[in-house]
């Protein structure tokens, strides 16, 4: 893994804990061996692993777990946690300046959410998508969120469609920096908001859920690609508060095929 990220766009993945809150494992090399031995006292192995760029940014005390979740994600989304690639916590934990505990508690939300699968007495395993099952994904939230767009073209007032333009700026914005994991959160944040005016929380759990499962592996897109894909945003909210309903019902699906 040649970069990380944290869970703001374009951060560094690794993050590093003040020197007076981390664990009081002793510093330098033989902290690294400090840290694999909880692991290895899970059948974790650490040798041979991908390497793990060393931290560059603090992580806060408070949150430890939700802020590498975040950063892990981001990672998947970017690439830098390689699909089939073995991980463990302890040399994960080693690279955040933390111990092995919430990067396990963060990689097993992971496996929950199928980007990772448990290896026993390794690790974890980042999950391989093929493009079947990718096509599968975008199937599926075109099944979710195409009746729910065309209910909202009918229902929702210009003045409302007008709110999210900002959100749909930000994707443009976003997809000129050519980094396909500050585009990938930009794009998850229009989408929630514009699912969110069903009023149904469940619904919007579940789209991001897919919406963020259909992110990893990173599809490579060109800068080019990510501007045409962002543009369907702008589009979209046009369509939407004229309430042209088959626009709306040909944009969203090319949109997911697209993706």
């Amino acid at each position: 893994m040649k970069q990380g990220v944290q869970g703001s766009p374009g951060a560094p993945v690794a993050a590093r804990v003040p020197a007076q809150q981390r664990p009081s494992a002793g510093a330098g090399p033989g902290r690294e061996r400090d840290a694999a031995v909880p692991g290895a006292a899970r059948g974790e192995h650490t040798h041979g692993e991908p390497s793990v760029p060393a931290p560059r940014a603090a992580v806060q005390r408070s949150s430890v777990r939700g802020q590498i979740l975040d950063a892990l994600r981001t990672a998947l989304v970017s690439g830098d946690l390689k699909p089939g690639e073995v991980y463990s916590a302890p040399v994960l934990g080693e690279r955040f300046g933390v111990s092995a505990t919430p990067v396990r508690e963060a990689m097993q939300q992971l496996a929950l959410e199928g980007a990772v699968e448990v290896v026993p007495n390794r690790g974890f395993r980042v999950v391989e998508r093929g493009a079947r099952e990718l096509a599968e994904l975008a199937e599926v939230r075109a099944l979710i969120e195409v009746p729910v767009m065309l209910r909202l073209a009918r229902t929702v007032p210009a003045e409302r469609w007008a709110e999210l333009r900002p959100l749909a700026e930000e994707t443009a914005r976003a997809a000129a920096t050519g980094c396909p994991a500050t585009y990938a959160e930009s794009d998850r944040a229009f989408h929630r908001a514009l699912l969110a005016l069903a009023g149904n929380e469940q619904l919007v759990r579940i789209a991001e859920d897919l919406h963020r499962r259909s992110q990893w592996p990173p599809v490579r897109r060109t800068r080019a690609e990510l501007l045409a894909d962002a543009a369907e945003h702008t589009a979209l909210l046009d369509a939407l508060a004229v309430g042209d309903v088959d626009v709306v019902r040909g944009l969203v699906t090319e949109h997911f095929a697209g993706a």
